[in-house]
């Protein structure tokens, strides 16, 4: 007697469950770029390892119904603003202040460092929470306003008034200036 093949259209043969593999892989391509985005987020290294790995924690978790998603990238970036937001909203939270005067950079090759960078960043970080999260989602990530306005939870309104008062902001701290080698940020 003959066993017939199982056709492509069986649900069991046409859609493979997500393996562990595949989340390994899809993490080791986007860990750098996630630890990036939460370092421009929270303006600390240890802050954006701490974020990611609660990131990759999250999606693992949810591994099976996110590949079913569209974009795996959006679901993860909309885990790390919001636990980013949940962790600045809490009240019970305190930062710590380290006494090290030891400095944690990303780094940036020799070629490319004129200064800029960090009086851009230094201004960047006294923004509020909020004018970040949507400065580094719109501007760094290259996020639309809309997949900005996803991400945060907010409509795309709240998009466009937080980005116009945080390049006011970033404008008014900056000034005409180009060269901000040895400048520093007004408070």
């Amino acid at each position: 007697m003959l066993t017939k093949e199982p056709a492509l259209t069986d649900p069991a043969v046409r859609r493979a469950e997500p393996s562990v593999a595949d989340f390994e892989a899809w993490m080791a391509s986007r860990q750098r770029r996630l630890l990036r985005t939460a370092y421009l987020l929270t303006g600390d290294v240890h802050a954006a390892e701490d974020l990611v790995a609660t990131t990759l924690a999250k999606v693992y978790l949810a591994w099976d119904r996110v590949t079913a998603a569209q974009s795996v990238d959006a679901y993860a970036r909309r885990i790390m603003v919001n636990e980013n937001t949940s962790s600045w909203r809490r009240l019970w939270r305190h930062r710590e202040v380290v006494t090290d005067t030891s400095r944690h950079d990303v780094p940036v090759p020799a070629s490319e460092y004129d200064g800029v960078a960090d009086a851009l960043w230094e201004t960047v970080c006294a923004l509020p929470e909020r004018q970040r999260a949507v400065i580094v989602l719109r501007y760094y990530e290259q996020l639309s306003e809309r997949e900005t306005a996803d991400a945060l939870g907010v409509s795309p309104g709240t998009v466009k008034s937080q980005a116009s008062r945080a390049l006011t902001t970033l404008r008014g701290r900056l000034g005409t200036r180009t060269d901000l080698t040895g400048w520093e940020a007004q408070r």
